[in-house]
């Protein structure tokens, strides 16, 4: 890849190393520039142009269909974050009392209240130590005859750990079972194939490795499990026929069903900015760039005395994160300090956490371990 292209989309400010893109990312310079062509447009002409706008709302439903293999552009739907995806999941579902969820024990709020405030229903929500030799396996496990859903992180926010997903999806899919997949910490650093994986629902804000905007939200649904969803909220944009002047009204077949009201044209039109740089680059190009800055912090923090991984090391179970604590040592003060050297990570999920993206280069990570060493 050309770094010409890096140095020109990521002009960051000298001297900043950013290894937060599980956190918030930064956008790319062409994201900036959309932005900027949709606020001047506005300011000059309004909604002029609207039917363009739309025009470009058919296009990041493209990207995003092509970005996860769904068969159909008609499987996405639009909606503001991963929280409202999986509530849309959770909350639609029509629960037996008894019914359970299965899901791991490190999830983050977002894949884990959706579920809990099923509890009214009477339903129950498993959640699983994944922090042992077999992951998968343990999940399985603690699947049973009523276990309605198996909802999971592709990769989990705190500790990094990567699932198989294709194992559990094919379980799943055997056993009746909705797979879901929180999959905001994978979309944009790996390759994520909906149909390889079998999944049923798949949801990622994007905010963090797709570089984009907070506020917009990928919602994948394949059509068979969308249909066993009750919807919970109404408004003129989910119908199948867009003429307000009806009083009758059909929902929409498509994952459109899930976008009540007015869709956000700015988060559009700054989402598929950020992702036609994703197409440039190619996802298999990310992902192996990703995976070589894991390794090389792997590789590189491993020196340092009294360090403990909470990612795996292996990297079928790792992705872009790498968490860590270091004996004896004040993380708190450390990110404080890291922080004040231009070091952006973040504490998080009991250690210290970095995520580099395919942009960071060899020297980043090597500074930034040179920066530790001085701080503990």
């Amino acid at each position: 890849m050309d770094d010409t292209l890096i140095k020109r989309e990521f002009p960051q400010e000298p001297g900043l190393i950013y290894l937060n893109h599980a956190a918030v990312a930064p956008w790319p310079a062409r994201t900036r520039e959309a932005v900027r062509r949709f606020a001047d447009e506005n300011v000059h002409t309004g909604a002029k142009n609207y039917l363009q706008w739309l025009q470009q709302e058919t296009e990041l439903r493209r990207q995003l269909q092509e970005l996860i293999n769904a068969p159909s552009a008609a499987d996405i739907a639009l909606l503001k974050n991963t929280s409202e995806a999986l509530s849309v999941v959770a909350c639609g579902l029509d629960w037996q009392r008894g019914d359970n969820v299965v899901s791991t024990a490190e999830e983050f709020p977002s894949n884990r209240i959706p579920w809990q405030a099923q509890q009214r229903h009477g339903v129950i929500l498993k959640e699983i130590d994944i922090r042992v030799a077999d992951p998968e396996q343990a999940l399985l496990a603690a699947c049973d005859a009523r276990t309605r859903v198996l909802a999971v992180s592709a990769v989990q926010y705190g500790s990094g750990i990567r699932l198989d997903l294709a194992t559990l999806g094919r379980y799943c899919r055997d056993r009746d079972i909705l797979f879901c997949v929180d999959a905001i910490q994978s979309i944009g650093a790996m390759i994520m194939d909906v149909q390889a994986i079998r999944a049923d629902f798949v949801m990622a804000d994007g905010h963090k490795w797709m570089l984009g905007p907070e506020g917009i939200a990928l919602f994948y649904s394949r059509p068979e499990a969308r249909d066993r969803l009750q919807l919970r909220q109404f408004g003129w944009h989910m119908v199948k026929d867009t003429d307000f002047a009806r009083r009758d009204w059909e929902v929409a077949r498509s994952a459109r069903r899930f976008e009540c009201g007015s869709p956000n044209m700015l988060g559009i039109h700054a989402l598929s900015a950020s992702l036609s740089l994703l197409a440039d680059v190619g996802m298999p190009e990310i992902q192996r760039r990703v995976l070589d800055n894991t390794a090389h912090l792997f590789e590189s923090l491993g020196d340092i005395r009294g360090i403990r991984f909470l990612t795996p090391v292996a990297e079928a179970h790792h992705a872009g994160i790498v968490n860590f604590t270091i004996d004896a040592v004040d993380l708190s003060r450390v990110h404080h300090d890291l922080l004040q050297r231009q070091v952006i990570c973040v504490y998080r999920g009991g250690g210290l956490r970095f995520s580099p993206h395919f942009y960071n280069s060899a020297e980043d990570i090597t500074k930034t371990v040179e920066i530790l060493n001085i701080i503990i």
